[in-house]
């Protein structure tokens, strides 16, 4: 009887054993997004399972649309066994909130796409990060502006640059400040580079903030409009559209690729010439991908990841480009 009883403990601690090397080898890992209606957060969940997939996972998707479903899933991940999740935050400011939840429950956090900021406003530096690099995709459409512009023969004289700003949010001051340094590197003159701030970076807010600039300047002939996504330009060459700019006068390039679909799908030409297409299937695989190794080997993630591929889509190629990163 007593060996009987050593072999049944025996094999029981195997099975004990062996159910926890199956789970230390397939972890539980949350995926936290605040709009999945959104073609961009749909293919970041998609990548996010491919990596599972590929690396022996288990991915949690949650839509946390506003603060109280983020500490709700927080619960929830934890009741399930979750070891850490990636966030796409709803707001920036629940960014302390989030972490001394996740931390209670010793999970560890991964931020993609929106930076949280502290109670004083302040970027939360110590939680891992993986964004687009705004400077660097501020600058590129700067560089594409001033290709564009050469390519149609435009002299700087007759020029001006529409810069829809958002000083007050970090990301967008990096791609609007990224975009005009590097037009002024090109050789654009400082002086027709023209500031106007938005309520909101969005079609109205832009509109608003285009029409209020361009009564100023009725001397220039030809326009740069330049925002920190898709909706800004849009209501920047909406501006021009009202004050009697034709689509050859205007060149306007966003920053997104999902919001600029409609646009580029327009049979006749807009001043919206296209708009720089980020990665969501990198940030959706390489976030996790991250989040995994460092619950699994804890290898911590550097504090800020840049993701720096872009492309241009215009109305020649977008189809096919948003076709590739399954956003069409």
């Amino acid at each position: 009887m007593h060996k009987f009883t050593k072999a049944l403990a025996a094999v029981g601690l195997a099975a004990v054993m062996s159910h926890s090397a199956m789970a230390a080898e397939n972890p539980k890992l949350g995926f936290l997004v605040k709009q999945p209606e959104e073609p961009w957060f749909q293919t970041e969940w998609r990548f996010a399972d491919k990596a599972g997939k590929d690396l022996n996972f288990e991915v949690i998707k949650i839509a946390v649309p506003d603060g109280e479903k983020t500490l709700n899933a927080i619960d929830s991940l934890a009741a399930n066994g979750a070891k850490g999740f990636v966030i796409c935050t709803p707001d920036p400011r629940l960014g302390p909130a989030i972490m001394a939840k996740a931390r209670s429950y010793d999970m560890k956090v991964i931020q993609v796409d929106d930076q949280f900021v502290n109670a004083k406003g302040k970027p939360m530096e110590e939680v891992p990060l993986v964004m687009m690099a705004a400077t660097k995709i501020g600058e590129r459409q700067g560089q594409e502006l001033y290709k564009e512009m050469q390519k149609r023969g435009w002299k700087a004289a007759d020029t001006g640059v529409m810069a829809i700003t958002a000083d007050e949010l970090d990301t967008a001051r990096r791609r609007t400040s990224g975009s005009m340094d590097a037009l002024k590197a090109a050789g654009f003159p400082e002086k027709k580079i023209y500031k106007v701030p938005t309520k909101s970076n969005d079609i109205p807010g832009a509109l608003d903030a285009g029409n209020s600039l361009l009564v100023q300047h009725p001397e220039v002939k030809n326009w740069l409009i330049i925002g920190m996504n898709d909706n800004t330009v849009l209501g920047g060459v909406r501006a021009t559209e009202g004050q009697g700019f034709k689509a050859a006068n205007v060149i306007g390039i966003g920053i997104n690729g999902v919001d600029a679909v409609n646009e580029l799908s327009k049979s006749a030409q807009t001043g919206f010439y296209g708009s720089l297409l980020p990665s969501p299937d990198i940030h959706g695989y390489k976030s996790i991908q991250m989040l995994n190794e460092w619950v699994t080997k804890g290898v911590e993630p550097p504090k800020f990841t840049e993701v720096t591929d872009v492309v241009l889509i215009t109305r020649d190629n977008f189809k096919e480009e948003l076709k590739k990163k399954g956003l069409m």
